[in-house]
């Protein structure tokens, strides 16, 4: 936020309050300097003014005092400062290397360059000060640290800021850049500060709705907190446990919407959204504070984390649980257990390690862990545009997301497990609803491909395409599970109404009656159905029979159809129906119905194998394997693909066997034959081919197909002959 003018000022006064501030956590600190930094900034501002109207020297003051809230150095506090003078003011860089030395001076020129391109687009001075930011924390991560306080108190007043595309693209920027830095750094307040204040700039309608039900849920249990705390401290010391601290918090609204979203639920169905913190004097004692927990207490499953053995790339640990507790209204709670020096790591991450010390005046060996920056700096040497820098930089930051991009570089941001329909409908929801295939780095790739980082998606559409309904299985974004489901309800609603109107117009002519809309429309009450849509759904459904609404039109007819009732004679039953062929035994989803399926021979495709099919004229359709070699030849006639899925609803009430092959490498022994084909057996598989490949004097190679129902029963076949003597290798085979 520049200032607007300068002029000189009067003798300035000193900042006694942050050399207090400073004094109070280093006794023996050179406060002498900041008070000489304060007066150089006071003076260089002059009458220069904020957006708020206040004098702008309280700025770099307040970045000062956020500083120092994290027990930095004076080096660092100097350059919060007079990290503005030398871009805002006509102190120059020589001047404050002069009066305070190479080291404030280098600081304060990292955090200048950030902000020296005008006259250039939004989005690419963005990714060139975001470049400049990577060089300089390279050679000093508290450019960093000054850089993140800076950005902190603007956020702090944007709201001052009168225009709305200015305010969003500084909380947009903050969102995507230095949000997710803070988080990498292990700055955890800092982060959740910078997400909730961009979030609320962002969406304001989200950030409000989900402010007012978390003020609702503090009315109505205002008293659950501390109750919850004092239980919990309880527990520990009734075990022994040395308690220092039991704190209780409900999570951030930012960090609640972004669950809501990755879950894709609403915000009734949170069961967590409070969050407790044991800090306990030793790691020994953490982990007796866990026992202690998980025995009092009912234990959520999957929710324990164990991140000081593993701790986290940015230097986080602590202990993660999730509990039930059985007062108050059984609600699921998270809990941390860490000591205070962990405590300390998580709240302020690297800066926990610039916390003042004696003498130290070159950055501690613990920051040379963060070797994510030296990655970005690889990043930046081989990328030849600020733009492509910024996007491959992202992929770096974002560790629980995916980064694809577009034939045309469009990047679009997804949650981890995306699959090309997310990217699809991502892209927009009419590119989602007439994807057809997807190439994935050029290549053809199921649907259900697991996108990673970096990849570049090409979404093929078809005029008259349409969403599957087993898309719906795969997917992880909100959107695109909404358009799938409600295309395929109102497509099962069109069919069921198309249904139900036939058999009506059957029924009615079956009876000679007239079943016009006039008529149906005088049942509507009785038949309680609003519409004449209503009630063709609901006879094609099966909710309504066809001859209720004949009777419920025609009352007389109820009357003259109660007569004798006949069974059928057992002579005109049908005959039973002949077993299903093997290649029709296991429905296939994604076809047209009566379509002729046939199993590759490269692959052998078994149910629970993810499946492509292939259109072959005069033949119907030949399934392969997604993986299967075979595929590459197709990749000139994309139109051929189908995405096609089992149909494990109709294989769990089939008999039916399929064929798989496997390749088996054997001792060269007139028993190998007979082991092999009688582990088969005892695994409930049976042997229909065998072919014996090549045969030395020691071993021999050969091709066995084998009868099993699907490709779990085919893996436990080949682990039973994995165990059989003179077998020595098994592997299912391709081609």
């Amino acid at each position: 936020m520049a200032p607007e003018g300068s002029t000189a000022r009067a003798p300035s006064p000193r900042p006694t309050a942050l050399t207090d501030k400073i004094r109070a956590y280093a006794p023996h600190a050179e406060t002498s300097l900041v008070d000489e930094a304060y007066g150089v900034a006071y003076q260089a501002h002059g009458t220069q003014k904020r957006d708020n109207g206040d004098p702008y020297i309280t700025h770099p003051l307040a970045v000062a005092d956020i500083l120092a809230g994290y027990r930095l150095d004076v080096p660092s506090i100097c350059t919060a400062l007079l990290h503005d003078t030398v871009e805002d003011t006509g102190i120059t860089l020589p001047q404050i290397e002069r009066q305070f030395g190479g080291t404030i001076a280098g600081l304060v020129d990292g955090v200048t360059k950030l902000t020296r391109l005008e006259l250039q687009s939004d989005r690419t001075k963005q990714a060139e000060n975001f470049r400049k930011l990577v060089l300089a924390m390279s050679r000093d991560i508290r450019v960093l640290l000054v850089k993140l306080a800076d950005r902190l108190h603007n956020m702090r007043t944007l709201g001052f800021v009168t225009n709305p595309a200015r305010q969003q693209r500084i909380a947009r920027e903050t969102m995507d850049i230095y949000a997710p830095l803070a988080a990498r750094i292990g700055m955890d307040a800092m982060k959740t500060e910078l997400q909730n204040r961009a979030f609320a700039i962002l969406d304001p309608e989200a950030y409000n709705s989900i402010q007012a039900r978390l003020n609702y849920l503090r009315g109505q249990g205002a008293d659950v907190i501390e109750e919850v705390r004092q239980e919990l401290a309880k527990v520990c010391r009734d075990a022994g446990v040395e308690v220092m601290e039991v704190s209780g918090r409900e999570k951030s609204a930012f960090s609640i919407w972004e669950k809501m979203q990755r879950r894709n639920i609403a915000f009734e169905q949170l069961s967590d959204i409070m969050a407790f913190r044991i800090v306990v004097p030793t790691r020994e004692q953490c982990y007796w504070a866990l026992g202690a927990i998980h025995n009092g207490f009912p234990v959520i499953a999957g929710r324990f984390k164990d991140y000081i053995s593993t701790p986290k790339s940015n230097g986080y640990r602590s202990l993660h649980t999730g509990v039930t507790l059985r007062h108050p209204r059984n609600q699921k709670i998270e809990i941390q257990i860490r000591t205070p020096e962990m405590h300390d790591i998580a709240d302020n991450g690297v800066a926990a390690h610039w916390n003042y010390k004696e003498g130290a005046d070159e950055p501690p060996e613990e920051i040379e862990r963060y070797r994510w920056v030296q990655d970005l700096l690889e990043i930046l040497d081989n990328s030849t545009a600020p733009d492509e820098f910024l996007e491959n930089t992202k992929l770096e930051l974002y560790q629980d997301q995916v980064f694809c991009f577009s034939p045309k570089g469009q990047l679009i941001q997804l949650p981890r497990g995306a699959t090309p329909i997310d990217f699809a409908y991502a892209v927009h929801s009419v590119v989602g609803d007439t994807c057809v295939g997807a190439k994935v780095n050029g290549r053809l790739t199921p649907l259900r491909y697991e996108l990673q980082n970096g990849d570049q998606v090409e979404i093929m559409t078809a005029r008259g395409g349409t969403p599957s309904p087993s898309w719906e299985r795969w997917v992880v974004t909100g959107k695109a599970r909404s358009r799938i489901r409600r295309y395929v309800a109102a497509q099962q609603r069109a069919t069921t109404l198309d249904q139900g109107r036939a058999a009506l117009a059957r029924m009615f002519r079956q009876d000679g009656l007239d079943g016009s809309e006039k008529v149906l429309e005088q049942a509507l009450k009785q038949l309680k159905c609003a519409s004449l849509d209503d009630l063709y759904v609901a006879v094609g459904g099966g909710h309504i029979g066809a001859k209720d609404v004949v009777h419920a039109a025609y009352p007389e007819m109820k009357e003259a159809a109660r007569g004798p009732r006949h069974l059928p004679s057992m002579l005109n039953r049908a005959p039973a129906a002949k077993a299903p062929s093997r290649d029709s035994a296991m429905a296939v989803t994604g076809l047209v119905a009566g379509m002729a399926i046939h199993y590759a021979g490269c692959c052998h495709p078994l149910p629970g194998d993810r499946i492509v099919g292939i259109v072959t004229t005069g033949k119907g359709v030949t399934l392969h394997t997604s993986d299967c070699p075979t595929l590459e030849s197709f990749a000139a006639t994309p139109e051929r693909f189908i995405d096609v899925d089992w149909d494990y609803a109709a294989a769990r009430n089939s008999a039916a066997s399929h064929t798989g092959r496997i390749s088996v490498i054997a001792a060269n022994e007139s028993a190998s034959l007979g082991n092999l084909a009688n582990a088969v057996s005892r695994h409930d598989g049976s042997v229909t081919n065998l072919k014996i490949m090549n045969r030395q004097q020691d071993f021999m190679e050969i091709l066995v197909d084998v009868d099993v129902r699907d490709a779990r029963h085919l893996g436990n076949v080949i682990a039973g002959l994995r165990a059989v003597k003179g077998i020595t290798q098994v592997e299912r085979a391709q081609g």
